[in-house]
């Protein structure tokens, strides 16, 4: 089949669909510790990333652009294309627009974890950014937890009005704030490009969680070495992380974590292997991985397949405490 006879398939899910996803794939035993890392390569526009990835059923690689000077040109800062491969024969099955993908599993991701680390009657979320990712964790969060305020803070005004506007329209009381917004927050949600810290990680209260998820970079973080220290921390892989995790790599990865009480990774939290304690923040960590990708394409093409004996997207249940 050659690449104009692939089909496209669209990225259609809803947020408990895709976190359901997620879960079932972590569920079943991927090990998030032996999955490929991404490569990153320089180019004049910006970043292009490779990120392969591959199970028994199924192999798939993303290619992704960041291009940091899109958006002043009206386009989006990151683009990118999916190619899913059969795992048998290596056969290419199906294509997706790889930032849609990206759009839909990151916030899945963050919902996984939260689903664990949030309290159960979360219903303040702060959240800090306005593009794709900020729409796309808001409406993850308020899957998983029973939102009804949110504070958006965010650099420009404009973005910051529309994403609060939004908010309403889904019957949340939702303001604008400053980054101290924080010291009354249940939920944090970093979804920016910020290279140093938004917040002072002192104010956030005992009982909130906080996600950062705007950064893949070694130099560049969300939260501060205040957080850091004084949370209790989770991440995708811990391999990952300690390539990729400025927000804990500038903290002092080898002061705050040693070898034997690391961060613990996303599955060990799914599987109930690490304790989540109470008196102090939980802080996840993400950087994204190309295993989520493949688990969200792989579960999308064999709905398309609308073949009855094949493994369909997990069944919706209801939100976790």
């Amino acid at each position: 089949m050659t690449a104009d006879q692939l089909p496209t398939i669209p990225v259609e899910l809803t947020p408990i669909e895709a976190v359901e996803t997620i879960e079932h794939t972590l569920l079943a035993g991927l090990d998030p510790e032996r999955v490929p890392p991404r490569s990153s390569v320089a180019v004049p526009a910006g970043e292009l990333l490779l990120m392969p990835a591959a199970g028994s059923s199924h192999v798939g690689v993303k290619i992704a652009g960041v291009a940091a000077g899109n958006p002043a040109r009206g386009l989006p800062r990151i683009t990118g294309t999916y190619l899913l491969l059969d795992g048998p024969t290596l056969q290419p099955l199906a294509l997706f627009d790889g930032a849609t993908l990206t759009a839909v599993r990151t916030p899945a991701v963050t919902a996984v974890a939260m689903r664990r680390l949030a309290v159960p009657d979360a219903s303040h979320l702060v959240l800090f950014g306005t593009g794709p990712q900020a729409y796309g964790h808001l409406h993850a969060m308020a899957a998983i937890r029973p939102l009804t305020r949110l504070t958006v803070v965010a650099r420009s005004a404009a973005p910051a009005r529309a994403l609060a506007d939004h908010a309403r329209s889904l019957g949340l009381a939702a303001t604008i704030g400053k980054p101290d917004a924080v010291a009354d927050a249940d939920l944090v949600v970093c979804a920016t490009t910020a290279r140093t810290p938004l917040f002072d990680g002192t104010l956030v209260p005992a009982h909130a969680a906080v996600a950062a998820v705007g950064s893949h970079e070694p130099t560049a973080r969300e939260v501060d070495t205040a957080l850091v220290r004084r949370s209790a921390v989770y991440v995708e892989a811990r391999g990952a992380a300690s390539r990729e995790a400025g927000d804990l790599l500038v903290a002092g990865w080898d002061e705050v974590f040693d070898g034997e009480s690391g961060p613990g990774n996303l599955a060990e939290l799914v599987h109930g292997r690490i304790a989540v304690p109470d008196d102090r923040p939980r802080l996840f960590k993400s950087v994204g991985m190309s295993w989520e990708d493949l688990a969200v394409a792989v579960a999308l093409h064999r709905r398309s397949l609308i073949d009855p004996d094949a493994p369909q997207l997990p069944q919706s249940r209801a939100a976790q405490g």
